[in-house]
């Protein structure tokens, strides 16, 4: 009888597998998940946002569209504010009768403030001002929003640009970001005298006073390696400013604002935010919250002001813990393993917790957390119910040097034990970043589409990746291209020891430090890798230092030296250098607007690979994209290039190069 059940349980997994949707390219530009989730404080309503990607083939090109819905206790969900726009922040009145939200609607000239009651109805629009509103922060006695907002530019500049006037000065003409106050019984605002760049601007708890994230500059390097928290009264005057080191995070205060928890990095040569301290309000002084931490905390809600519920990474998976702090007792909410929660929205009066995740079976979703009850609240694609998903895991192998590593492997359908298969291998950037055991699926790495055509994705989390404390995450820095790229061969090999991979099929493609990876493949490691897509990569580390918009932080948390101290140790770790080598056929991809990777990386790479001539080398450039394809048109002609080159090279093992040709047209 057991036999029996087997065999009908098998028939039964057939039968839904032959008749399961076939999962496009198209399924997957278009996939929508939810991107903000809070609650009002008697948690009977719960809004949230949903990004709607365009339809490539009907709609025109630009940015997804993000809508509002609103959910009553009952789950009853409800469109609030839909359509072609794009919803900005959102949060409730301090009487939850209200929710404001950031919008551009009809004749607005930029994003202004809105306000919809909970009760359903038409909004209203709250404020324009003179600039596009970036964020915004309510009063807890509902008088008072606090927004960010940048300076004007200057005078008659839509004049001038028509004119032909339109120079621009490097590096000089970046505008100020400074907090404003609305005073919500006479609509009346003024500005915050407050002279540096405001990152983020929320108010304390039972006070006026604000606590305001802070740079120097508007530069992004400045924003990034050198902001600090301050505490600041409404006319400017510093109150406290908070020690910190390094790249700063997110800052909460406990309900009453007796309180306050930030996330930092523990030094100024830490590659991530991932470290909790806890703040004294009077003299500005910290200290670390489980400092030898061996993950990376990502997000934290105080439950009272004795309790902080914190979210961090640990490996390849999430956890939610809550943490009595006058105990020093700590209690798992959400074990490792249930969901990859990734950040918090905002707690009920009834200690109910709204939170974003995902899992290996959907992108992100809405959930609540009520003690250890964990409720999914949102399904945003359909088409997911019809579709077959792919076996995923997490691999664990040893580097040469000993070295415990880890990575998520992606199954073709049907696999058999001991089946050799052709694997891309899907390098994240950062390299401060990792692979989590969640929903990896994305225009550069379809990994449901290219499952069902036999080929096994595997994303390597090499040294230097982030979830696994601040130690680990510093074991690539100064050495690029070294063991870090290593490991990525080392994984590689792994998978061929098991029976899984082809050593003759096996791809390589990545996205920034990930596109550097995968030139690299190409070039110095071009033994190893049959086809390599780089996509907003690094060819020349050099020239790249000179032509990035983070040189500060390229110094302090990656290379730990200058160019200019050795110039030909940098030259070395290039893609360039090895040029001539090359044997991998490279597709190569970025997007015409990218400041944090220039372009010519990827045009200086091309050209050096076409002159030598040894291998087949495509460039393709993407208008009006930056450091990765925002667009759904740009993401899906990069999803069809990506899986055409893999396909020519790894499965049909052709000579020459793939059409540079796609039937877009016909479908228009």
């Amino acid at each position: 009888m057991a036999r029996l059940w087997v065999w009908l349980g098998a028939a039964m997994l057939a039968m839904s597998s032959a008749y399961a949707q076939d999962v496009t390219l198209e399924h997957i530009v278009t996939t929508q998940s939810v991107n903000q989730v809070i609650t009002t404080s008697d948690g009977k309503h719960t809004a949230f946002t949903r990004v709607r990607p365009r339809d490539p083939f009907t709609e025109a090109d630009g940015s997804s569209y993000i809508e509002l819905f609103m959910r009553d206790a009952e789950g009853n969900e409800t469109p609030f504010v839909t359509g072609d726009l794009r919803i900005g922040q959102i949060a409730f009145s301090a009487d939850n009768k209200h929710l404001y939200y950031l919008a551009r609607r009809g004749d607005d000239k930029h994003t202004s403030l809105y306000s919809i009651p909970v009760s359903g109805g038409e909004s209203t629009r709250v404020l324009q001002h003179d600039t596009a509103i970036s964020s915004f922060s309510v009063s807890d006695d509902g008088k008072w929003i606090a927004f960010r907002a940048s300076d004007k530019g200057p005078e008659k500049q839509t004049e001038l640009n028509k004119a032909g006037f339109r120079a621009k000065v490097f590096e000089e003409e970046l505008r100020m970001v400074r907090v404003h106050l609305l005073n919500l019984e006479n609509n009346e605002v003024s500005a915050v005298p407050f002279d540096e760049y405001v990152v983020s601007a929320q108010f304390r708890p039972n006070s006026t006073q604000l606590l305001v994230k802070a740079a120097p500059t508007p530069f992004i390097d400045d924003t990034m390696m050198l902001s600090s928290f301050v505490l600041i009264n409404t006319d400017g005057s510093e109150v406290t400013r908070f020690e910190s080191e390094g790249k700063l995070g997110d800052a909460v205060f406990s309900a009453d604002g007796s309180r306050l928890a930030f996330i930092g990095a523990q030094d100024k040569h830490d590659p991530a935010t991932g470290r909790i301290f806890l703040a004294n309000l009077r003299n500005g002084s910290v200290e670390k919250l489980l400092p030898g931490f061996a993950g990376h905390f990502k997000d934290m809600v105080w439950k009272d002001n004795n309790t902080l519920i914190w979210l961090a990474d640990i490996g390849t998976e999430t956890t939610i813990v809550s943490h009595n702090l006058r105990r020093d007792r700590q209690t798992a909410l959400v074990p490792t393993g249930r969901v990859i929660a990734m950040r918090f929205g905002n707690m009920a009066s009834d200690g109910t917790l709204t939170l974003i995740a995902n899992s290996p079976a959907h992108p992100n979703e809405a959930f609540s957390l009520k003690g250890d009850r964990l409720t999914r609240l949102t399904d945003s694609n359909a088409w997911l119910h019809d579709a077959r998903q792919p076996r995923q895991e997490v691999i664990r192998h040893t580097a040469r040097d000993g070295l415990e590593l880890e990575g998520i492997l992606v199954y073709p359908h049907d696999y058999r034990e001991g089946q050799r298969v052709p694997v891309i291998m899907a390098i994240h950037g950062g390299p401060e970043a990792h692979i989590r055991n969640g929903w990896n699926d994305r225009y550069s790495t379809p990994t449901w589409f290219t499952a069902q055509h036999g080929f096994a994705t595997f994303y390597p989390n090499y040294r230097g990746s982030t979830g696994r404390g601040v130690e680990f995450s510093k074991l690539g820095q100064n050495d690029y291209a070294g063991k870090e790229f290593d490991d990525i061969v080392d994984a590689k090999e792994h998978l061929v020891e098991i029976g899984l991979a082809d050593p003759d099929r096996v791809g390589i493609t990545g996205g920034s430090y990930g596109g550097y990876a995968s030139a690299w493949g190409a070039t110095k490691q071009t033994e190893h890798f049959a086809a390599s897509v780089m996509f907003v990569g690094i060819s020349n580390n050099l020239s790249k230092f000179g032509t990035t918009d983070i040189p500060n932080e390229m110094h302090l948390v990656h290379a730990r030296s200058y160019p200019w101290d050795k110039w030909q140790w940098y030259l070395e770790r290039s893609p360039i250098y090895w040029a001539e080598q090359g044997r991998t056929p490279i597709l190569i991809m970025h997007g015409e607007e990218d400041t944090r990777v220039h372009p010519s990386q990827s045009m200086e790479l091309y050209r050096y690979l076409k002159v030598h001539g040894n291998v087949p080398v495509r460039l393709v450039l993407y208008p009006g994209e930056g450091h990765g394809n925002s667009r759904a048109a740009s993401q899906l002609d990069y999803a069809y290039r990506m899986f055409r080159w893999m396909n020519w090279y790894l499965v049909d093992q052709k000579e020459g190069i793939p059409p540079h040709e796609l039937d877009f047209a016909e479908r228009l």
